[in-house]
């Protein structure tokens, strides 16, 4: 009998939960099953009215209202719903796709999300987040949430608990501590310590350790409630918990739009924008909608996804001449080269040190040189002239010798450390002054005053250079002269001689690809406007116009394109894109007409540029 009873009374308390769930699954299947189903919608291309002076209804204090408290709302003067300001009145669109157009390297998406009121449920938030398939990517953007009032007071309500909790958090320590019994305490057996209660003078640490001690510490433990301590410091620890435990569903910021609505209030429609940059080769961008219920927190069924939409993106890019472009070049049987190597000799000697820090990493320089003629199937050496020179310092016969000396010491060098080079090939030459980078670096040096300028410009025509140079002397630059500028003086200059193999005339003109050009042309492709600009605007041609248009340099690109002496259907056609962009909109149908009758297949272009919009208006198309 006592068993019945219990069976009996587990089942009268389980019966009202078990219809509760029942209820509640059966609420989870009419939004997830229901007819209704949110859409996806492209907007209408016109105008939408804009409300005046209608001002949204103040919401209570608690954030929640009879009816539907959206942020930033506004009320619709036509239907009377309260919507957010960029939530707009609903539009049937048939179409699933849309040309959207590349402009400046960024693409635009706009879109409606449309709820309908069977839907919309109190206890409940609807969590749309929009899908984008990029090539291979899928992207989600911001979500949107809709939620029901009543929802939003759970929410709310549960921050409203937090609060309390944390309000009950003392952050005093000293509120624990019995201080009347601790007073009577420490005034019986610590008068001259109770004595410095009021007492406001600075007590010395050591003596302040004294006064305080392992005694008066215990006092001040024993007088403490150590039980309300524990507790209130386990509230600290447990703070996050806490807030998970109360706030079952927080409040988030990172939703595009969340809006709180009461059932039975209508549909909503949220017109949802989107800027991203676009990427080469990208043609089409597909839009998706994921949608979730939750209910107290927790998600408990997943919304029927609506039909995608599909974007197709139109590029000026896409109406680049892609005609390969050659340049003359004019190439020599015989090609020279030639480098400075800057050696340091010892002072009045032809010695080089090798091993010196600035010797060791010119030579090294040098060898790479050779290695690199070498390498070159095309070029053959025919000969190495090593120039060495001094500074006018010193007698002309002694520099001479030196410069020889000095010539010598490389040419050696060279032999011996270069790998398959012919003794024949390499020959020496001498420079006993070198006058000729002298009169060059003094005629451009400003620290050089002009009278001492045009003392030093005068030597060019005097055979007696020794004389001039103890000229020199008495110039109060002179000892600029000797630190500063003779030492560049002191030089060994390495030429090459080459010639080509097969090459029989002295010239010979060949047509190659400009690979400066396609390298601006590539770049227009890759919508790296900026570099394409760059690149192309010297050559004054179509593509130039093109890469200027794209970068919005519309007057440039106009410019351009009336200054061709020869155009096709796509220079017509972009004439019309940038006129329209000024708002001169008959001379843009002007060049559309003339780019149809060149190419009538122009003509599905424009239905693909955002531009040629009023063009098509004026031509009843």
């Amino acid at each position: 009998m006592f068993s019945e009873m219990k069976v009996l009374l587990f089942t009268a308390a389980f019966l009202p939960v078990l219809a509760a769930s029942c209820s509640s699954m059966k609420r989870y299947s009419d939004l997830s099953e229901s007819p209704e189903r949110v859409t996806l919608s492209l907007p209408q291309e016109i105008p939408l009215e804009e409300d005046e002076g209608k001002d949204a209804p103040a919401a209570d204090s608690s954030g929640i209202s009879d009816g539907p408290v959206i942020m930033n709302a506004i009320r619709d003067s036509r239907t009377g719903e309260m919507t957010a300001t960029d939530v707009i009145t609903a539009s049937k669109v048939v179409a699933r796709f849309r040309n959207v157009a590349e402009r400046l390297g960024r693409i635009s998406l706009t879109f409606d999300i449309i709820v309908p009121e069977a839907l919309i449920s109190s206890d409940y938030q609807l969590r749309f987040s929009p899908v984008l398939e990029v090539k291979d990517e899928s992207i989600a953007l911001e979500p949107v949430f809709i939620t029901g009032s009543g929802y939003r007071r759970r929410q709310l309500r549960g921050y409203e608990r937090y609060r309390n909790f944390i309000e009950s958090i003392v952050t005093d320590t000293s509120a624990f501590v019995r201080k009347e019994l601790l007073d009577i305490f420490m005034a019986r057996y610590f008068p001259e310590t109770y004595a410095m209660k009021t007492d406001s003078s600075l007590v010395p640490e050591p003596e302040a350790e004294n006064l305080f001690g392992v005694n008066q510490t215990e006092a001040l433990r024993h007088y403490t409630k150590q039980m309300q301590m524990r507790r209130n410091a386990g509230k600290i620890e447990n703070r996050e918990k806490m807030f998970r435990k109360y706030v079952r569903a927080p409040i988030t910021g990172e939703a595009r739009l969340d809006t709180v609505m009461s059932a039975g209030e209508g549909s909503l429609m949220y017109r949802y924008s989107h800027e991203m940059p676009s990427s080469p080769g990208l043609r089409k961008i597909t839009v998706g909608l994921d949608g979730t219920v939750y209910r107290a927190g927790e998600q408990v069924a997943l919304m029927p996804s609506p039909e995608k939409l599909v974007f197709y993106i139109s590029s000026l890019s896409s109406l680049a001449d892609n005609t390969p472009r050659y340049v003359f070049k004019v190439v020599e049987r015989v090609v020279t080269d030639n480098t400075d190597a800057f050696l340091d000799f010892r002072h009045g000697s032809a010695e080089l040190d090798t091993l010196a820090g600035g010797n060791s990493s010119e030579l090294v320089r040098i060898r790479k040189c050779f290695d690199d003629i070498y390498s070159r199937m095309d070029l053959i050496l025919d000969s190495v002239v090593v120039t060495a020179s001094c500074s006018p310092e010193g007698g002309w016969d002694y520099n001479g010798r030196l410069a020889e000396g000095r010539a010598g010491t490389v040419k050696s060098y060279l032999l011996s450390n270069v790998k398959g080079l012919d003794r024949s090939l390499v020959r020496s030459k001498p420079v006993p002054e070198n006058w000729e980078s002298l009169f060059r670096i003094v005629a451009n040096d400003s620290l050089i005053s002009r009278a001492s300028r045009e003392t030093i410009l005068a030597a060019a025509g005097e055979e007696d250079k020794d004389a001039a140079e103890e000229r020199f002397a008495s110039l109060p630059e002179y000892r600029y002269l000797r630190e500063k500028i003779y030492p560049r003086l002191r030089t060994v200059n390495l030429s090459f001689y080459m010639h080509r193999p097969g090459v029989q005339k002295d010239t010979v003109h060949t047509l190659e690809p400009d690979t400066l050009y396609m390298k601006g042309l590539e770049a227009l492709k890759n919508l790296d406007y900026r570099t394409a600009a760059a690149i192309l605007r010297p050559y004054g041609d179509y593509n130039s116009a093109l890469a200027m248009a794209s970068s919005g340099y519309d007057e440039t690109a106009l410019d351009i394109l009336s200054s061709l002496k020869e155009r096709d259907s796509r220079a017509d056609y972009l004439s019309a894109i940038l006129l329209s962009r000024m708002g001169e909109f008959e001379k843009a149908a002007g060049f559309y007409d003339r780019s149809l009758q060149r190419n009538p297949s122009m003509r599905h272009r424009a239905n693909l540029d955002p531009e040629m919009a009023e063009v098509l208006r004026l031509r009843g198309i």
